[in-house]
């Protein structure tokens, strides 16, 4: 081999290795992916050791589909209390129910939009407290298949000292759907 032919084949596997180089590392970049944001300040989740944190991270929960948020909103023992106005019996199930019925709601919704109204009634202290609160929400499954809810939820918050997280403890539906 000669050396002029040499260096012709160096340069070659220099200039293939550039390449191969180039595409890994450009690869890692995907142009059309969403970028992180840095945060300095705030965040989207509240401190969920008040009660603003707690309706903060529900609304965020719902609007972003995280099942994780919300989880961590429900105590152990938690229970949710409907009235069913066709049999005329209040129908209640626990906390792994629903999470299982949250989880459908946000797999098959497009979106949902979640905004809570004004405090009706408030009453307890720091360890246990009860709430009734007006929400609407909007659930999209599709652009011709849209739900508007408006209604009242009956909250009961618990933790077991004022440093803790707050947690719902009993959740009633005071909708009239």
């Amino acid at each position: 081999m000669t050396l002029q032919k040499r260096h012709i084949a160096q340069a070659f596997a220099l200039a293939c290795l550039l390449i191969v180089t180039m595409s890994v590392v450009s690869s890692c970049f995907n142009p059309f992916a969403p970028r992180l944001v840095q945060q300095t300040s705030g965040s989207l989740l509240g401190d969920q050791r008040t009660l603003d944190g707690v309706f903060q991270n529900f609304r965020y929960a719902y609007i972003f589909k995280d099942t994780l948020t919300y989880g961590q909103l429900l105590a152990p023992n938690f229970v949710f209390i409907y009235r069913n106005y066709d049999r005329n019996v209040d129908v209640t199930w626990g906390r792994d129910e629903e999470m299982f019925s949250t989880n459908g709601l946000f797999r098959t919704a497009q979106t949902l939009d979640l905004v809570w109204n004004e405090i009706i009634f408030s009453s307890g202290d720091s360890l246990s407290m009860t709430i009734q609160r007006g929400f609407n929400l909007t659930i999209t499954f599709n652009a011709s298949d849209v739900i508007r809810l408006d209604g009242r939820v009956n909250l009961s918050l618990v933790r077991d000292k004022p440093s803790d997280v707050w947690l719902i403890r009993r959740w009633r539906d005071e909708s009239n759907f």
